[in-house]
């Protein structure tokens, strides 16, 4: 028999599975509970919080394109930060982490570090000789965020995984950027793969969600443990959801792609600009790592205007098609001011070490007419800067 690919085992979970009625897509089980044959003897599920037949296709999908062991699916993105933390940290131990994450994960490492949880140190990962000197010493933890957001920065994962392992630490990776059809982060070494699956995964900016998946069985079973303790499941319909928007996980992105990339001509070269984002520029730092590492780039552009705050607030006066709102990963574009939105939980010097700007825009760059959306970015470069000159 022919072999499947992972995408094509994971875009065909639980089709023509439903033997009672012979549905082609998987029925919405939304009952919270099961009957059990006796006392003592449950079925497969028998309460939704612990297990639940819609999440089950999600995790069996996720599992399959991350070649992991198994997947747990949460309620949100920080749900599967939490999770994770809570599961593979004891008490006292190191979390080495990127210095440069979202302002989500920076809020809830910060305050648990601050409690006295574990010790943190917060670390340019995407700097060889940083990430070595960081884990020189023993740690439990490394948070690897990449790109990173919105810098847009690669780190090395096979490199800091090896580093993480010889410290004694387990190596997580967030892989919402990329999904796992454009980084494979447990083929490169790491332990732990977690995903806002809110994002590209769901696609349609209508479902919050979260999963992780691990390398070792052991590890899934420790994480679902959690997972259910802290009661941060997935609900059934939020799970459907997000299995509907994986299916076209694969299309979707070739579109976003080839759209991203246009929208970075449009700004590249621009004097408005003062730096642009994107590891597909061949003047990105980690340009050559980004092409070992990663099937495409991405659709994440990130710009920082020389102009500061007021050249971002020219910019987006009457911008069109790309809505102000946090976010991303959707079939919509958006745009996004990380100082004051994604990433205002961040201390202002943790922003100025993270190097987020008052003039630095994230667009997340949508599914729409690659024409339109370039014509846009033309019009917003020259309410900036309508001489075609340096901004003042």
């Amino acid at each position: 028999m022919t072999s499947l690919s992972r995408w094509t085992r994971a875009t065909t979970a639980g089709l023509a599975s439903d033997s009672g009625r012979g549905s082609v897509i998987p029925p919405l089980y939304l009952s919270t509970n099961y009957t059990f044959h006796a006392p003592g003897e449950s079925r497969e599920h028998d309460y939704s919080r612990s297990g639940n037949p819609t999440r089950d296709v999600l995790a069996d999908a996720l599992t399959a394109l991350e070649d992991g062991a198994g997947a747990v699916i949460v309620g949100s993105g920080m749900a599967a930060a939490s999770v994770t933390l809570e599961a593979l940290v004891l008490d006292g131990g190191r979390v080495v982490a990127a210095h440069d994450a979202y302002g989500g994960t920076w809020r809830l490492l910060d305050v648990l570090a601050r409690r006295g949880r574990f010790e943190l140190d917060l670390v340019d990962l995407s700097d060889p000789a940083a990430a070595a000197a960081a884990l020189a010493a023993p740690a439990t933890l490394v948070w690897i965020e990449t790109p990173s957001n919105p810098l847009l920065r690669i780190t090395d994962i096979e490199e800091v995984a090896r580093l993480g392992h010889a410290a004694g630490a387990q190596v997580v990776v967030d892989n919402t950027f990329c999904t796992p059809l454009i980084q494979q982060p447990l083929a490169l070494g790491a332990d732990v793969v977690i995903h806002s699956t809110t994002k590209f995964i769901a696609g349609h900016s209508d479902v919050v969600g979260g999963a992780i998946v691990a390398k070792d069985a052991d590890v899934v079973a420790e994480l679902a443990w959690w997972a259910n303790t802290l009661g941060a499941t997935a609900g059934a319909f939020d799970s459907y959801l997000t299995m509907r928007g994986l299916r076209s996980l694969e299309a979707r992105l070739r579109i976003h792609d080839e759209n991203a990339q246009a929208v970075v001509d449009a700004f590249d070269g621009h004097p408005a600009v003062r730096a642009l984002h994107y590891p597909g520029l061949p003047d990105h730092p980690q340009y050559e790592l980004a092409r070992r590492q990663m099937r495409s780039q991405g659709s994440i552009v990130t710009v920082d205007f020389a102009g500061g705050r007021p050249a971002v607030d020219r910019f987006l006066d009457g911008l069109p098609i790309f809505h102000l709102a946090e976010s991303l990963g959707g079939t919509e574009s958006l745009v996004c001011h990380p100082a004051t939105m994604t990433h205002a939980a961040m201390s202002a010097p943790a922003q100025r070490a993270a190097g987020i700007t008052d003039g630095m825009l994230r667009l997340s760059v949508g599914l729409e007419s690659l024409d339109d959306l370039v014509a846009v970015i033309v019009e917003g470069l020259e309410r900036v800067d309508p001489a075609g000159g340096l901004d003042a």
